[in-house]
């Protein structure tokens, strides 16, 4: 046994070595990082060697001995590789000793995690260590009890994403904010988004002018649920549950009030009724129980509501409609040609017999692709609902083959993404309006987040755009949701360490995409991983709790994914119309999963279900209802 335990601690001394040799090889890069992340970057070092190794035999003859099997090293490598060496000496009662060289105590791993998520995200007042981070929707520009509600529930960072909206509606949003800390007293971080290079679906040939109105029906024709639509001034934004939008002039709305209605004639001719509700914001609600096409200049005949009699009031017309928003319905088997010039898009056309005699296209945000993609390699649309085969590329247009969409075909609509798995795409990650927004961040905001970052250069370029502004105090999240970027993160960590604070978030959604979702989840976990061993904050994002914030109820699997989240320091939400109650619902989950699991540890509180855990009978009530033939009723069971 002797020899078998000094062979391993052989191992752990190689493994030991292996570490330093790589922190002396990295050692110019180390000595760029900022002071607060000098022992960081080294432990960074030291986990890379510890993984550039097969552990698993030596994880399984630790824990033969009982000892830790160095699964939970990431934060304190060499403290961790000590400590067990240690251990098994004294097993063997061997008086062999060495000074402990360590970088990062186990007890000093956790205080620079918490001061580097403190430093980027904040404290936390109440409640879980796991920050909450929400994505603002457009109205929030305009209602600050939404904003202020947000924060006393428990968000501690507003995100702002600048791929959306512009800079008069990100600043009332910021204003909203900034008043909202004030009156609640609560610490709420302002986190903006640079859009970065997102390649894009372009724009797609409008439809006509109008809104059509059509309430939910049971299988014979009764109505089960009437068309809900929002009536505004052209000038107000839509609260972000409007669906459906009808702009009629400001005075005549000022005399609607809840319960009136309004007549109208549709398209048709068709006589059909409005019934006004609830106030929002500047507008009003209103619910129709006939289906209808409302087109601009429709006219509105207001009808007030006294002592149960409806009385003809005034009338008035109804504003210039935006178009439909037209799509593309793509099958299996269709081609759809990617275009350079930003020309609208066009669905498919047919004759009569049912030929395709023009093929549907759309331009795309970046042409810059056509000199990368080739032919064969894969495409994938709006977050993969829609994929394909390149099957020819030309400096003007890339024609590919729809292989995967529903069986009835999948609406392709403007301003959805477009991912490129397998090609080397050659886009750097800050664009000219990324620069331009970098100056507004610097001056409004405390985090800006970099978009597709694939490289340790995107970071530099960023890096040195903060450096011009002067907006050293700007903190940093680098999102990696691309395939390149994960395989780089070890150097990006580094890159972005010549900064601080800084942290990391998951994007989900793109690196799901691009990696394939049946990886996902094996690459969030090696990015939580890297990411300890840097103590450097994660934000885990992307479609959490999201049926829940979008519809109200979440699924049992989104539950469990939130709970995963405690591993990280924040959980992004993204905006929906439940977004108030998804915020408490998280909220809730962390704090209870915080007394269950702290990052990967299990924290083996005191659990109620063993607590409960006692006999029921005495032993001599138990032993007489036994009997001498054992358990009263066995022998009339089958067998017996």
């Amino acid at each position: 046994k002797k020899t078998r335990i000094r062979n391993i601690v052989a191992e752990l001394d190689g493994l030991a070595a292996h570490a330093k040799d790589l922190e002396a090889k990295f050692s110019s890069q180390l000595s760029m990082v900022q002071p607060s992340f000098a022992e960081s970057a080294k432990n960074l070092t030291h986990y890379l060697a510890l993984r550039q190794h097969d552990l698993r035999d030596l994880q399984s003859k630790l824990d033969d001995l009982g000892v830790s099997a160095l699964g939970q090293a990431e934060a304190h490598v060499m403290a961790n590789v000590v400590t067990v060496k240690d251990m098994l000496r004294q097993l063997i009662k061997s008086k062999e000793s060495e000074p402990e060289d360590v970088v990062v105590s186990m007890k000093k791993a956790a205080k620079l995690t918490k001061s580097n998520t403190n430093a980027l995200l904040g404290k936390k007042l109440k409640g879980s260590s796991v920050r909450i981070m929400v994505t603002l929707p457009t109205d929030a520009a305009e209602d600050k009890k939404l904003v202020r509600k947000l924060i006393s529930t428990g968000m501690n960072s507003a995100r702002i994403n600048c791929a959306h909206d512009d800079k008069e509606i990100w600043k009332l949003m910021i204003e909203k904010i900034n008043k909202a800390k004030r009156k609640t007293g609560r610490n709420c971080k302002i986190c903006m988004d640079l859009g970065g290079p997102k390649l894009r679906t372009g724009s797609i040939k409008p439809g006509p002018k109008v809104v059509h109105l059509r309430p939910e029906r049971d299988y014979v024709g009764n109505v089960t649920s009437p068309s809900r639509v929002w009536l505004a001034s052209p000038n107000l934004l839509p609260p972000s549950e409007a669906e459906l939008v009808i702009p009629v002039p400001a005075d005549w709305l000022s005399n609607v009030r809840k319960g009136d209605e309004v007549r109208f004639k549709d398209a048709r001719g068709k006589r059909c009724v409005l019934i006004v509700g609830g106030k929002k914001a500047k507008g009003r609600w209103a619910k129709c129980y006939d289906s209808a096409y409302v087109v601009t200049g429709t006219k509105f005949v207001l009808y007030k509501k006294k002592k149960k009699k409806t009385k003809k009031a005034d009338s008035t017309n109804v504003l210039e409609l935006l178009p439909i928003e037209q799509t593309i319905n793509l099958k299996i088997g269709d081609t759809l040609i990617l275009h350079r010039d930003p020309v609208e898009g066009e669905p498919t056309e047919r004759d009569v017999e049912g030929n395709v005699v023009k093929t549907a296209h759309i331009s795309c945000t970046l042409p810059e692709i056509f000199e990368d993609v080739r032919v064969g390699e894969p495409i994938l649309l709006d977050d993969g609902k829609i994929s394909g085969v390149i099957r020819s590329v030309s400096p003007e247009e890339v024609h590919f083959e729809v292989t995967h969409a529903r069986e009835e075909g999948t609406r392709l609509a403007a301003d959805k993404g477009i991912n490129f798995p397998s090609s080397n795409l050659h886009l750097r990650g800050l664009t000219q309006k990324d620069r331009e927004d970098l100056r507004f961040i610097a001056e409004h905001a405390d985090v800006v987040s970099m978009s597709f970052v694939n490289t340790p250069e995107d970071v530099f370029d960023l890096l040195s755009e903060i450096d011009k502004l002067e907006a050293r105090r700007l903190g940093i999240i680098l999102k990696i949701e691309t395939q390149r970027g994960f395989r780089n993160l070890p150097a990006i960590l580094l890159a972005g360490m010549r900064a601080y604070p800084v942290g990391v978030m998951i994007a989900r959604g793109d690196l799901a995409i691009e990696a394939g979702f049946e990886r996902m989840a094996e690459i969030q976990e090696e990015i939580l991983w890297i990411c300890a061993a840097a103590h450097m904050p994660v934000v885990w994002a992307t479609q959490v709790l999201e049926k829940l914030a979008k519809k109200g109820l979440p699924t049992r699997a989104e539950i469990t994914d939130a709970a995963m989240g405690q591993r990280a320091e924040c959980v992004m939400l993204n905006k929906g119309p439940y977004i108030l109650e998804a915020v408490r619902v998280l909220d809730d989950i962390m704090q209870r999963m915080q007394a269950h699991q702290s990052k990967k540890r299990p924290m083996l509180r005191k659990l109620a279900l063993a607590d409960d855990f006692r006999p029921s009978l005495d032993d001599s009530q138990m032993q007489a209802d036994v009997g001498p033939n054992g358990p009263a009723g066995l022998d009339r069971l089958p067998g017996n």
